[in-house]
């Protein structure tokens, strides 16, 4: 079965941000198993997959790329 929905997030700032709840908001209940594609339509956005283990996880992210990418 496939399905398609469509909406926004919100608007954020530069940064790294936790948006799971955000999107899981949007979309139908999903079914326990199978393959979840998410295609961001914003050319400067990528997407980090990480355990979130620890808040510190992003701020680290953000150290580094605020270096990186002044």
């Amino acid at each position: 079965m496939t399905q398609q929905v469509t909406f926004s997030l919100s608007a954020k700032k530069r940064g790294f941000h936790l948006i799971t709840r955000e999107i899981l908001q949007h979309l139908p209940e999903l079914p326990q198993t199978g393959l979840f594609h998410l295609f961001v339509k914003h050319t400067s956005c990528a997407l980090s997959i990480n355990e979130n283990a620890d808040p510190s996880v992003r701020s680290d992210f953000e150290s580094i790329m605020n270096k990186l990418v002044p």
